[in-house]
């Protein structure tokens, strides 16, 4: 059976799923691939960015192990000008809540966009107030608790406006747009993922 591999930008407010679920859009709306492919992990529904969809199961099982810590790349708008201690308490980790316990997330990279970057507009915009910035975030993690960027930066006093998952590994949606989706060979996809 061959595999399929695909890369997507998954717009504002689409689930990370084929059906249909109150009424809210879905992969399905946006991407037409064969009826065994799926989401390979997950993004939240007012998150945006790169998936990656694929039918190859040892594919998905190498990429959701935490033991395989392989890196997510987050460009994050936060609410509020971020500082250099803020930033600094994100790299060292801070405490979230997972599944009602509290968990102390691992080290990170984390760093302030000097000028802003070259984001698709999203539709419907971030709230705009003139008085409050949204500067730009970038966020390397090794893991993928639920909700956990925006646990983060709600930690460190600056509330996340805007979310795009940019890079998995060496994949990245450079050139991509919202609803756009390119196609990959199992060898490209392996050679940026586990290189």
């Amino acid at each position: 059976m061959p595999f399929n591999y695909y890369v997507i930008y998954k717009p504002f407010q689409v689930l990370t799923r084929f059906g249909k679920e109150d009424g809210k859009d879905s992969l399905s709306d946006y991407f037409k691939v064969p009826v065994d492919v799926y989401p390979v992990g997950r993004l939240d529904y007012d998150s945006e960015g790169l998936l990656i969809l694929s039918n190859d199961k040892s594919l998905t099982n190498r990429l959701l192990d935490p033991k395989n810590a392989h890196e997510r790349e987050y460009w994050v708008q936060v609410d509020g000008a971020i500082d250099d201690p803020a930033i600094r308490q994100l790299r060292q980790g801070v405490t979230i809540a997972v599944d009602g316990k509290k968990y102390q997330t691992r080290r990170c990279q984390a760093e302030i966009f000097e000028t802003e970057p070259a984001v698709p507009e999203r539709n419907p915009p971030i709230r705009f107030r003139k008085s409050i910035p949204a500067p730009w975030i970038k966020l390397v993690l090794q893991e993928g608790k639920n909700r956990q960027v925006r646990k983060m930066t709600a930690a460190a006093g600056f509330p996340t406006l805007r979310l795009i998952r940019y890079r998995i590994g060496g994949i990245t949606i450079e050139g991509i747009l919202p609803g756009e989706m390119r196609e990959m060979t199992q060898r490209e996809i392996y050679a940026l993922l586990f290189q």
